[in-house]
């Protein structure tokens, strides 16, 4: 009787530990149709019961909890125990981590700039070419992703060290859907047409454009977005990948051009909110409020997906703003590019269980847990759109998922007193007057200098 009673108070525990492990999944697994559920149920027939993995980021608060949210169901499917940690610090305490061998089995790098760094010098473990076949068969524009996560080795030697799993949309035009509906506007669907839309604009009175490039010591950023779009839209992907890295000087007349498709825009007086002067004193996070105002003192602005937080408190996205992808040349047949960032996963630290969680990064249920809530777009084609948490996560997942050409931020890709500093200053010259041939001459001659 005391057996009996002791085995069924022990099942109990188990139950009430499993029912609150369980608890702490997002959404009850076959519950909501969005998942795809089956990539779940596959999930358990891995058994890494005794396997502990550890994940070393820079997410810290809410990305934190967002991304163990997702962790939860790997460690609920296959029993493994999976750690991630976060730091503001992550680029430099990760080069000193793989260097002292104590690195983690999965590092997740902002900006592939680093992981390139490490892979050179035997830092990271590449990934299999057949990790490689699938990212070209399920992600949109599939070769670029594995262009941007392949480096060389210390043998010189070009592996795959990098899937992205979690992307940023930069290529966003934003507008106010009652000010075009009011004035008759419709959405451009290429170059030619938004170019043609900012002179009627103009011939109607209006201001087409708010741009503002002040950002304290990174003042000039967002102009570097506007010429990497155009560089896009003019170039070819092999080209752009080519200027990131020098092989392409900045003052071929490629980049000049391109520099000055972004003044097409942002010099003529009578396009800009304040006129070309106001473009570079003009901070970034109060430009698009012309948007807002009665009357509107701009009709459209350029800017990343995260632009809403400076939003006037209240506005509602898909009904008070909205946003359409900023168009390419139909012209110049170059598809459809889209810039952007992400987040790639590396192996630091290979191990049984590693390697299975970057298999998980494959599954649609890794991206639909974190899609449904918010912050998260993918390339992935074979997550459910529908699981976007909303319609304007769901708008920029579409865009990403129509891109045909997928390129990070070039600015990121270039050496830190280029990227983050003469690029920055250049454009702020550009703004001011000064020649584009100038400026890049100039940007040129430092990089140059860091021979």
């Amino acid at each position: 009787m005391k057996t009996s009673m002791l085995v069924a108070s022990a099942v109990a525990v188990a139950i009430s530990a499993s029912s609150v492990f369980a608890a702490d999944l997002k959404y009850a697994p076959g519950e909501d149709k969005r998942f795809n559920w089956k990539s779940y149920d596959d999930l358990k027939k891995t058994n890494l019961e005794g396997e502990k993995i550890t994940i070393f980021g820079p997410w810290l608060t809410k990305d934190k909890e967002l991304v163990e949210s997702v962790i939860a169901y790997f460690e609920e499917a296959t029993g493994a125990d999976v750690e991630y940690s976060g730091s503001d610090s992550f680029e430099q305490q990760i080069a000193i981590d793989v260097q002292a061998g104590s690195a983690p089995n999965i590092a997740i790098f902002p900006q592939p700039g680093l992981a390139q760094d490490l892979a050179a010098k035997g830092f990271l473990t590449p990934l299999d070419e057949e990790t490689a076949q699938w990212v070209k068969d399920n992600y949109a524009a599939g070769s670029s992703w594995v262009d941007l996560g392949s480096f060389e080795d210390k043998d010189g030697k070009e592996h795959l060290f990098g899937f992205f799993y979690k992307v940023d949309v930069k290529s966003l035009v934003w507008y106010v859907p009652e000010n075009f509906e009011d004035a008759g506007y419709k959405v451009p669907q290429t170059m030619e047409e938004l170019k043609a839309l900012t002179e009627k604009m103009v011939k109607d009175g209006k201001t087409p454009w708010c741009i503002g490039l002040g950002s304290g010591g990174a003042t000039g950023w967002p102009a570097t977005d506007w010429v990497e779009d155009m560089m896009l839209r003019t170039q070819s992907p092999a080209d752009y990948d080519k200027w990131t890295t020098n092989e392409m000087k900045f003052n071929d007349q490629k980049v000049v051009d391109s520099i000055e498709e972004f003044g097409w825009f942002a010099l003529n007086d009578k396009y800009v909110d304040g006129g070309s002067r106001a473009v570079a004193t003009t901070d970034f996070r109060d430009s698009p409020k012309g948007l807002f105002t009665s009357p509107p003192k701009c009709y459209m602005h350029r800017q990343a997906s995260f632009i809403p937080t400076f939003f006037p408190e209240g506005t509602e996205l898909g009904q008070d703003v909205d946003f359409f992808y900023f168009p390419a040349y139909e012209s110049k047949d170059l598809g459809k590019p889209v810039l952007g960032a992400g987040t790639m996963w590396s192996i630091t630290k290979d191990s049984k269980g590693t390697r299975a969680f970057m298999e998980f990064l494959q599954s649609p249920l890794a991206h639909e847990i974190w899609m449904a809530q918010s912050g998260f777009l993918t390339p992935h084609k074979g997550a459910n759109v529908e699981a976007y948490g909303n319609d304007t996560l769901k708008k920029q997942g579409e865009i990403l998922l129509d891109a045909t050409t997928f390129r990070f931020d070039g600015s990121d890709l270039m050496p830190g007193k280029i990227g983050a500093g003469a690029f920055w200053t250049g454009m702020v010259d550009y703004s001011g007057g000064k020649p584009a041939k100038d400026v890049a001459d100039d940007i040129q001659k430092t990089w140059d200098a860091l021979k």
